[in-house]
């Protein structure tokens, strides 16, 4: 397949360098500063160094990447809530010219399923979006293996950074405050840390996978949603005491979407630690299935991106 990647952060820029090891050509690359565009196959190793410098990573205007000739458009933007601009618009765009579309970006997903499967209904193209839920964790192909309708409930830890700071602060007895400026000293949370601590990304992941189970009907704005910035270092001393600790959970059925921090069993399947996730997948048929890995990260992600892509019909 032909590749046209929108945006170079640590995804992007991971697809771009991964794309020949999975029998990918990348023809078009772009940020929000530039695109490079060749119908032979670009220059990753060039491309991404002029990224690395601080410059665009081509000197054509972003938009022109649309005009390139390619198969699949790798959405890989920043994700925005509320309308999801401007990754819905990159995703109408092709697939109003009838290309494949695979997103990273969980905003067009999570806020505007229905009208991007009526997109995909009238387009050539197959809209297809594994990486917006737990990174290299196969999490919507096994839901799309089972059959949607034959799953009852999806839960687990969808965000590695608040599952790093609960792990630390348990195993150790650091209070809050403590843990996050140590995670963000690794790099495991960022500078500002309010989309992972208070429940926001872990709630689009599970308003996705709500909309998947219901064929649509949910936003953002619909899921019930706390952080973990207000639990004490003594309410994890507690819990372990008792065996138990504090894990962020999340929640999807057709009914809704919960999240926020639940008491589990200290040796439960649920009571990964450090920056792993787990998803836990109720079936009627086959029970309870449990797939765990990395939740995030340039590479991971990239990896859901290419299996993603990989499964693609020839266009």
């Amino acid at each position: 397949m032909q590749l046209a990647i929108l945006g170079c952060g640590a995804v992007g820029q991971s697809v771009a360098d991964l794309a020949s090891e999975y029998g990918h050509e990348v023809v078009a690359l772009a940020d929000s500063n530039g695109a490079t565009i060749d119908p032979a196959g670009i220059d990753i190793g060039s491309a991404l160094q002029r990224k690395i410098d601080g410059d665009a990573v081509g000197s054509e205007a972003p938009e022109t990447l649309f005009e390139a000739e390619y198969d699949v458009l790798v959405e890989a933007t920043p994700t925005t809530l509320d309308s999801a601009e401007p990754g819905f618009t990159h995703v109408k765009r092709a697939l109003e010219t009838n290309h494949h579309v695979v997103l990273a970006n969980k905003g067009p997903v999570a806020e505007r399923y229905e009208e991007l499967r009526a997109l995909e209904a009238d387009s050539a193209g197959t809209l297809r979006f594994e990486a917006t839920v737990g990174g290299a964790i196969p999490v919507l192909s096994t839901i799309e293996d089972c059959t949607p309708q034959a799953v009852t409930a999806v839960r687990g830890i969808l965000n590695g950074t608040a599952n790093f700071i609960l792990t630390r602060m348990a195993a150790e007895g650091l209070d809050y405050e403590h843990v996050l400026a140590e995670a963000q000293d690794l790099g495991v949370a960022e500078a500002d840390p309010a989309f992972d601590v208070d429940g926001t990304d872990a709630a689009l992941k599970c308003v996705i996978l709500a909309n998947v189970l219901a064929d649509g009907g949910f936003s953002f704005e619909d899921a019930q949603v706390r952080g973990i910035e207000d639990i004490p270092g003594s309410a994890l001393k507690l819990a372990a005491e008792d065996g138990r600790t504090i894990r962020l959970i999340g929640e999807a059925t057709r009914d809704g979407v919960h999240v926020g921090p639940r008491l589990v069993p200290e040796h439960s399947t649920l009571a990964v630690t450090g920056t792993r996730n787990i998803v836990q997948i109720e079936t009627k048929h086959a029970g309870s299935l449990h797939n765990s890995g990395l939740g995030a990260g340039g590479r991971e992600t990239a990896s859901a991106v290419l299996a993603d892509i990989n499964r693609l019909p020839p266009n």
